[in-house]
């Protein structure tokens, strides 16, 4: 389920088609192993410093925050965004392909206290930068008591683009890709908006009408791959979200979808086999890792 502000503002376009050529990507800067400490905002992005006054970096990947979000909240999203890219928290990104790509294509988080504060946004600077994907969050979903955390999503949504950038033939959003092939099975067929009703053999049935080809896709892709690593397999979550998702468990992920299951388990992606649970611990590692298999070349 979206929170409200990702339905606003999933992988926002602040600035038109601003992008990094994919043939550049990789002479984008990486950062080292993310500290997570909190610094003003720095004056490499002073047009974001009328907005924003908390900020620290990912691997290269920006985390924005208004001065009303409680800096712990930060640290959190700041936190699961490293737990997604570097899962095996040896303090080296799993897929330096990915995270070139979010960093050449200058991706981020930027979070507010509220719907109604990110409301009162001045986007005049901001659209002079080129900024292309921006995933918006709320303090008040992030880390709630007793509630689910919505950084388990909305952090995933802005790796997901990350994903479909450095392979666009994989994981790009649209038909035809293997994701998107993926996507036509889990609902039924290939709608390019949400259908008067799903057919009965669907699992995935979101129903949102402003969320077109796209972002279904990126909504699916959060579900299979949270639900393989647990996130969902609670009996009241799973009751929760049954209207639009069908495969809580992984069990049932792997029994009923194995070609999402075969796409977000194939090693050459480094997609993460673990829950983020917001505590990034990395050990130093003297040694860089293994080079992988590209899977598919840039174009």
């Amino acid at each position: 389920m979206n929170s409200v502000f990702s339905t606003l503002l999933l992988c926002v376009t602040l600035c038109g088609d601003a992008t990094v050529p994919a043939d550049e990507i990789g002479s984008a800067t990486v950062a080292p192993t993310p500290d997570l400490k909190i610094h003003k905002v720095p004056d490499s992005l002073a047009d974001f410093q009328q907005q924003f006054s908390q900020y620290t970096a990912v691997f290269g990947v920006h985390v924005l925050a208004t001065g009303a979000v409680p800096t712990e909240k930060v640290r959190h999203v700041a936190a699961v965004l490293a737990e997604y890219l570097d899962n095996d928290e040896d303090g080296v990104a799993d897929d330096p392909k990915v995270v070139e790509a979010m960093a050449g294509r200058q991706m981020g988080m930027i979070l507010f206290s509220s719907e109604r504060e990110m409301e009162r946004l001045d986007r005049s600077g901001i659209n002079q930068l080129g900024y292309h994907h921006l995933q918006g969050q709320f303090a008040e979903e992030t880390k709630p008591r007793g509630e689910f955390d919505a950084t388990i999503e909305e952090v995933l949504h802005l790796v997901t683009t990350g994903y479909a950038e450095a392979y666009p033939r994989i994981f790009g959003p649209r038909p035809g890709t293997e994701l998107g092939d993926c996507l036509d099975r889990a609902r039924g067929g290939r709608f390019g908006s949400v259908p008067r009703r799903y057919p009965e053999k669907a699992w995935f049935h979101y129903d949102d009408r402003s969320c077109d080809y796209s972002c279904m896709a990126v909504e699916y892709l959060y579900w299979a791959l949270t639900s393989l690593l647990g996130a969902q397999a609670d009996a009241d979550r799973a009751r929760q979200i049954s209207n639009e998702w069908q495969l809580p468990t992984a069990a049932l992920v792997r029994e009923k979808d194995p070609w999402i299951t075969a796409l977000l388990e194939d090693p050459r992606y480094h997609w993460a086999t673990q829950l983020p649970d917001g505590r990034y611990a990395p050990v130093d590692s003297a040694a860089k890792k293994p080079q992988h298999d590209e899977g598919e070349s840039r174009r």
